[in-house]
């Protein structure tokens, strides 16, 4: 935790009851706590570590539970009182009441590509309000970069060496769609049914909740997800892309992707730029 950022910390949790203007001070409160998470995941990564399965047979390596702790303990500091879910505790059991707010942490999205070691991994902040993510931060640490935008304040992206600079959503250019796909999870069947009669001008595959940062960055166009996920996966993307002017949709009606539902479940969707 920075030094000095206690009184801070304390005025953005008495400031929560009105998201709307304490979301850029919380978003600037979070970025030292999701890059300590991301310090200790590459401590991890540095290592020969293992490797379990939890319940669903999804791995799991002591960097996602040791970066979850940090934050966890670093969000009952600057938000007291605000429910958290977390993909490590919920996978334990530990499930939170959630009223119209409540935060969606995945401390190490991309687990797969961690044991890899491609780099592709990203620690996921996000806060919901009435269902839809309204602040979001997605730090990739091994790849220096990290996402985070606010509803109705815009998005940005910071680089190492680089400092930080503002992103939009891009409309389609005319040479055709950009398309990013998962690298771990692809049904190619099914992305080229969601593709027929769209121009596409490229395909590449990505990790984790980088694609819906990409398609944030201006990078990609498209992020189809046709297969499942849970809200932690992709709730911090979510947030970064609508605050670039973009949005995520459920491929079967349409509608705004929402969060908050029963077994936080995804359907399948799309991540679309502006």
């Amino acid at each position: 935790m920075v030094p000095g950022t206690m009184f801070v910390f304390h005025s953005i949790a008495n400031a929560m009851t009105s998201t709307t203007l304490a979301a850029p001070a919380l978003l600037d409160a979070l970025v030292p706590l999701i890059r300590d998470a991301g310090r200790v995941i590459m401590d991890i990564y540095a290592t020969d570590f293992d490797v379990t399965q939890k319940g669903d047979d999804s791995p799991v390596t002591q960097a996602d539970q040791r970066a979850e702790d940090v934050i966890l303990a670093g969000l009952a500091q600057i938000a007291p009182g605000v429910p958290v879910v977390a993909e490590e505790a919920v996978a334990a059991g530990k499930i939170p009441v959630v009223a119209e707010r409540f935060f969606l942490v995945d401390p190490l999205d991309g687990t797969k590509e961690f044991i890899s070691r491609n780099g592709e991994f990203t620690v996921n902040i996000a806060l919901i309000e009435q269902g839809r993510p309204v602040l979001g931060l997605v730090y990739a640490p091994a790849i220096g970069r990290l996402f985070g935008g606010v509803a109705g304040h815009g998005a940005w992206l910071e680089e190492d060496g680089k400092g930080r600079r503002a992103i939009q959503a891009r409309q389609e250019p005319v040479a055709g769609l950009t398309v990013v796909a998962s690298r771990s999870h692809g049904d190619e069947t099914a992305l080229d049914a969601f593709l027929a009669g769209r121009k596409v001008a490229s395909r590449t595959n990505a990790g984790s909740s980088l694609k819906l940062c990409l398609v944030a960055a201006g990078e990609a166009d498209v992020y189809p997800r046709l297969g499942r996920t849970m809200e932690w996966d992709i709730a911090a993307g979510d947030a970064v892309l609508r605050a670039a002017g973009g949005k995520v949709v459920v491929v079967a009606d349409g509608h705004d992707l929402g969060y908050g539902k029963p077994g936080w479940d995804n359907p399948h969707f799309a991540a679309w730029g502006a």
